[in-house]
């Protein structure tokens, strides 16, 4: 499986209903995105979900984004991407993630383990002796080198989230040639700098008061202070791009330049406009 230029990025917790996942998933197929990537936190279950959306398009390709290792052992993501891909003319891609401590174990109850370790062993129990497990269409949702180093010796890439160019080129040096390297990026078509950042802080809220992704922000060079009440101007700047279409695609363009193969576009909205987040993807399909 080979990946397109452009995907999109959305949470299908926010549909609310089979009519809205039906509707969202036609137009992001009608608009040319050959990916939709979703998340899987508190609401859908990622493989049935994935089964939804697939049966509901033609030609769109499905990846979790991600699928996390404690929610399913390795048996079952073997066996559900299989059965996904043969009933759906090979569309599904099975993203992998470690997820979050208070997920894990807060949540689901598991303890969380060491991630580099836990993720070599859960994709050797995914591939190990099967044949064809070199072609498997599987990524990890890598942010630091040693996953990303991981991504690469193991799985087709990596599918890096809350990043920036600058990132994307570290990523693309340790992957090598020839792996995916699809990068998540929030956007909106906001022009007004209080009205476009409020609605950044909003969406990044969630990931400001994770480990994971506050340790990836503070490698990438930002500053604690840089992190504080909710993001300085230039962080928010960075994670969620907005002004006009244009000047947004200029932007997104920037992590092809740094070495991406995908990037995912995120539409970044007040909670319910749906009409915004479907502009939003319409007003940027060709970048």
């Amino acid at each position: 499986m080979t990946l397109p230029r452009l995907g999109a990025w959305y949470s299908t917790d926010k549909l609310i209903s089979p009519t809205q996942i039906r509707a969202f998933v036609g137009h992001v197929e009608r608009c040319g995105y050959g990916v939709l990537w979703y998340p899987e936190s508190r609401g859908n279950e990622s493989f049935s979900i994935a089964g939804y959306m697939l049966a509901n398009t033609t030609t769109l390709k499905i990846g979790s984004s991600i699928a996390s290792i404690y929610a399913r052992d390795a048996f079952t993501s073997r066996r559900g991407m299989i059965t996904l891909n043969q009933l759906y003319g090979d569309r599904f891609i099975l993203g992998l993630g470690v997820s979050h401590m208070p997920m894990v174990e807060g949540i689901r109850g598991h303890t969380y383990e060491k991630p580099i370790p836990t993720m070599r062993k859960y994709i050797n129990g995914i591939t190990a002796g099967e044949a064809g497990a070199a072609d498997f269409p599987i990524c990890v949702a890598a942010l630091g080198p040693l996953m990303l180093k991981l991504s690469g010796e193991m799985t087709q890439g990596a599918i890096p989230y809350n990043t920036n160019p600058e990132h994307t080129a570290r990523a693309a040096k340790i992957l090598g040639p020839n792996k995916w390297l699809a990068i998540e990026q929030k956007v909106t078509l906001e022009t007004d700098p209080v009205k476009a950042r409020a609605l950044g802080r909003n969406e990044l809220s969630r990931y400001m008061v994770l480990d994971n992704y506050r340790n990836a922000w503070l490698g990438m060079g930002f500053s604690e202070a840089e992190l504080a009440n909710g993001g300085s101007d230039a962080f928010i700047d960075q994670m969620c791009l907005w002004g006009t279409a244009e000047q947004v695609k200029a932007k997104l363009r920037a992590h092809f330049a740094a070495g991406a193969t995908h990037v995912a576009i995120q539409p970044v909205h007040q909670d319910g406009d749906i009409a915004a987040r479907d502009s939003i993807l319409s007003a940027l399909a060709d970048t």
